[in-house]
């Protein structure tokens, strides 16, 4: 393995779902019919400072943080921190994508922030590193780490419109590539020992012309830059028409397929499926997500996500969370004022 000298950005999109112009804003076009409009997708958890916390403490490499915001900032940030590019959505986003209140567009288009490094992870706000991380988690000899494992993409349950989206993008591979092809140029990204026995499910379909599906987790991911220039080049039409929707559509693609892209052209190397950590869903009462908490603070795991859900009791949950955080990351950051 080789030392990772490049320099590493993270990007982090965040928004204030409590903002009366971000709210104003966002009404004008609630009416579109058929998109993504969950009162989860938006609601601020009032964590975000012990995202800048575990980074610093626990990835004092990071190059650049690009946090990507609608134009609002939390009172706390240190805006002036050298490390930091505050990058609002017009900063980058065309022209014809604005306003957007999808994540689709933020990050179907991050290649275009201005400054962005040629490596680079994608974090969303509800992903925690919560103890230390090397640059070799992220990238080795060059590559994003991944896992390549072969599945089929779930049937789609009411109101999730993630199957299609998976679907879609799967589509855009299946017209680019055979998998017989690429499974053979990069036969021991797919049958990597890291995979476990997900390898020999891979092996067991190697012989299809056509992709099903890949397994994901709900993680940062790392990304080259130059992936996004290449799939921008080859489908712009469906990355300009996902980029126009305003909210979450079924019609959509999104970051998977920046993702998939780079595990077809077997520009990664691979790792463990759980190597860097693990979703918890957040549902129910209080009560109900000890699991979580614990996993704050055990701090077992490289990095974690909190992934919200419609329905559960939202202030009780989210003063847990912030308590268990405050006793791994009590103390403030350097991005905090």
């Amino acid at each position: 393995m080789q030392n990772n000298d490049q320099p590493i950005d993270f990007t982090v999109c965040w928004v204030d779902g409590n903002d009366p112009a971000w709210q104003k804003q966002k009404s004008q076009y609630d009416p579109e019919a058929g998109g993504d409009k969950r009162i989860s997708r938006y609601r601020d958890w009032d964590n975000l400072q012990y995202w800048f916390r575990g980074v610093e403490k626990f990835a004092p490499w990071v190059n650049k943080i690009h946090f990507i915001t609608w134009g609002h900032l939390p009172q706390w940030l240190n805006t002036a921190h050298p490390k930091l590019n505050i990058v609002r959505h017009e900063d980058y986003l065309l022209p014809q994508y604005m306003p957007t209140f999808s994540s689709s567009p933020l990050e179907l288009n991050l290649h275009r922030i201005k400054g962005l490094a040629e490596h680079f992870v994608s974090f969303n706000d509800d992903m925690f590193i919560i103890s230390p991380v090397s640059k070799d988690l992220f990238f080795q000899n060059g590559l994003p780490t991944d896992f390549c494992i072969a599945t089929a993409i779930s049937a789609p349950v009411k109101g999730d419109m993630m199957p299609f989206i998976k679907f879609n993008s799967v589509a855009v591979l299946n017209a680019n590539f055979d998998k017989k092809i690429e499974v053979h140029k990069h036969f021991w990204k797919w049958m990597s020992p890291k995979y476990g026995w997900d390898a020999l499910r891979n092996l067991i379909f190697a012989g299809e012309h056509h992709f099903r599906g890949f397994s994901n987790n709900h993680l940062p991911y790392s990304f080259l830059k130059n992936t996004y220039d290449d799939i921008w080049s080859k489908e712009n039409d469906i990355l300009d028409e996902s980029s126009r929707h305003k909210f979450r559509s079924r019609n959509d693609v999104d970051q998977w397929l920046i993702r998939y892209w780079q595990l077809v052209r077997g520009d990664f190397e691979p790792i463990g499926r759980h190597t860097k950590g693990r979703v918890f869903e957040v549902y129910g009462n209080e009560n109900e997500n000890t699991e979580l908490y614990k996993a704050i603070e055990a701090q077992n795991m490289p990095m974690l996500c909190i992934n919200d859900n419609d329905g559960i009791d939202f202030l009780n949950i989210k003063k847990h969370i912030i308590s268990s955080f405050d006793k791994i990351l009590p103390e403030k950051s350097s991005f905090e004022k």
